[in-house]
């Protein structure tokens, strides 16, 4: 790794929220952009004039660049495994946008290139870098609550009501094949949230999940139900088609509950005179009620966004991934699971089989 500043490489910029790490990036004085390839050599052209990068049509190039030190792969998830593949064996170090992978094999080939390069890799969750959410990890590893007997989770975007979303350059989110579903693509953050927050994994899980407003994807709303051996249960719903919302997290313990509001997109969007991010009760200490945390809400969905680019930058330097790989295959084996269940209209075991 460079002693001065990071040298940073992109490996397409089909992803939107690699040109906003993009962005953050071009302000730091411990980082540099450096490099960009891209498929599409329009949209690799215009954001490397953007952020005065130099673009090749050439993936060898950037891979082969001493300047740069790590690449940000944020092409279709179809495309994620040879691109790491590629950049690891090049010696290049790599964050990933999510979800990891279209299926478990290809997620245990990147594993396995991470391991033998030794090289650091990462996974970008934005939901790892908000305040809140870290804020209730902390309440949990805390016992603010107690024992856990449910956690609910409601996360929603709009973009299948939005024309240029859906017809756009970013309509490849929509491709089974490129992507999945968007399920696939949006509670991935959730799943991925679920291990973060509380370090265990699920049993099993039921699901259903399909298309309700639109028919532009492969789906639009979905709804799973996971139970850990400890007895808990972790309801997660995601949706494509919100217009607007509020509630997005209810802990409940045995002593205590935590209730987080206005987190994503469309509950930044339309918020109440006077919100609250993050509230907390607690049976000991009833006589205060609902107990306001203080933590601040977010101006928009951006902002979290954009707080990868510094987390990112800052765990390079120390050597700690912010998402291990394991840990990506994780979310992306809970989000099969639900995709089988509601295939199947059964419930499906955990893990999956080895494929």
């Amino acid at each position: 790794m460079s002693i001065g500043r990071i040298g940073i490489g992109f490996l397409s910029f089909a992803h939107g929220h690699v040109v906003t790490y993009a962005q953050q990036i071009a302000g730091f004085p411990d980082a540099q952009l450096v490099a960009c390839w891209d498929d599409d050599q329009e949209r690799g052209l215009r954001n490397a004039r953007q952020f005065a990068m130099s673009y090749s049509p050439h993936l060898e190039d950037v891979l082969h660049n001493p300047e740069v030190d790590c690449v940000i792969v944020g092409s279709e998830t179809n495309k994620h495994t040879d691109l790491c593949l590629a950049a690891l064996s090049a010696g290049k170090s790599v964050l990933l946008q999510k979800p990891m992978a279209l299926t478990l094999a290809e997620c245990d080939r990147i594993i396995e290139a991470v391991q033998h390069s030794g090289l650091w890799f990462s996974l970008a969750f934005q939901m790892r870098c908000d305040p809140v959410n870290i804020k209730i990890r902390q309440l949990l590893q805390e016992g603010a609550v107690g024992r856990v007997g449910t956690v609910r989770r409601r996360h929603g975007i709009g973009l299948l009501f939005n024309k240029d979303f859906v017809e756009g350059p970013t309509r490849w989110h929509l491709s089974a094949e490129a992507n999945k579903g968007m399920f696939f693509d949006d509670a991935i953050h959730v799943l991925d949230w679920l291990w973060w927050t509380l370090g265990k994994r699920p049993v099993s899980v039921v699901a259903e999940i399909g298309n309700t407003l639109t028919q532009v994807a492969p789906d639009d709303n979905g709804m799973a139900i996971f139970r850990y051996e400890d007895g808990m249960f972790a309801e997660v719903y995601n949706s494509s088609v919100f217009l607007a919302a509020e509630g997005t997290t209810e802990i409940y313990g045995d002593r205590g509950v935590i209730i987080q509001n206005h987190g994503d997109g469309p509950s930044c969007a339309v918020k109440p005179p006077s919100p609250i991010a993050l509230k907390l009760y607690q049976k000991d200490r009833a006589e205060l009620g609902w107990q306001d945390l203080g933590m601040p809400v977010a101006s928009g969905q951006g902002e979290r966004i954009a707080a990868v680019a510094r987390a990112f930058i800052d765990a390079f330097r120390a050597g700690t991934p912010m998402c291990t790989a394991e840990e990506g295959r994780i979310s992306v084996e809970m989000c099969l699971a639900a995709y089988l269940s509601a295939q199947t209209g059964k419930r499906v075991a955990l893990p999956l089989p080895a494929q």
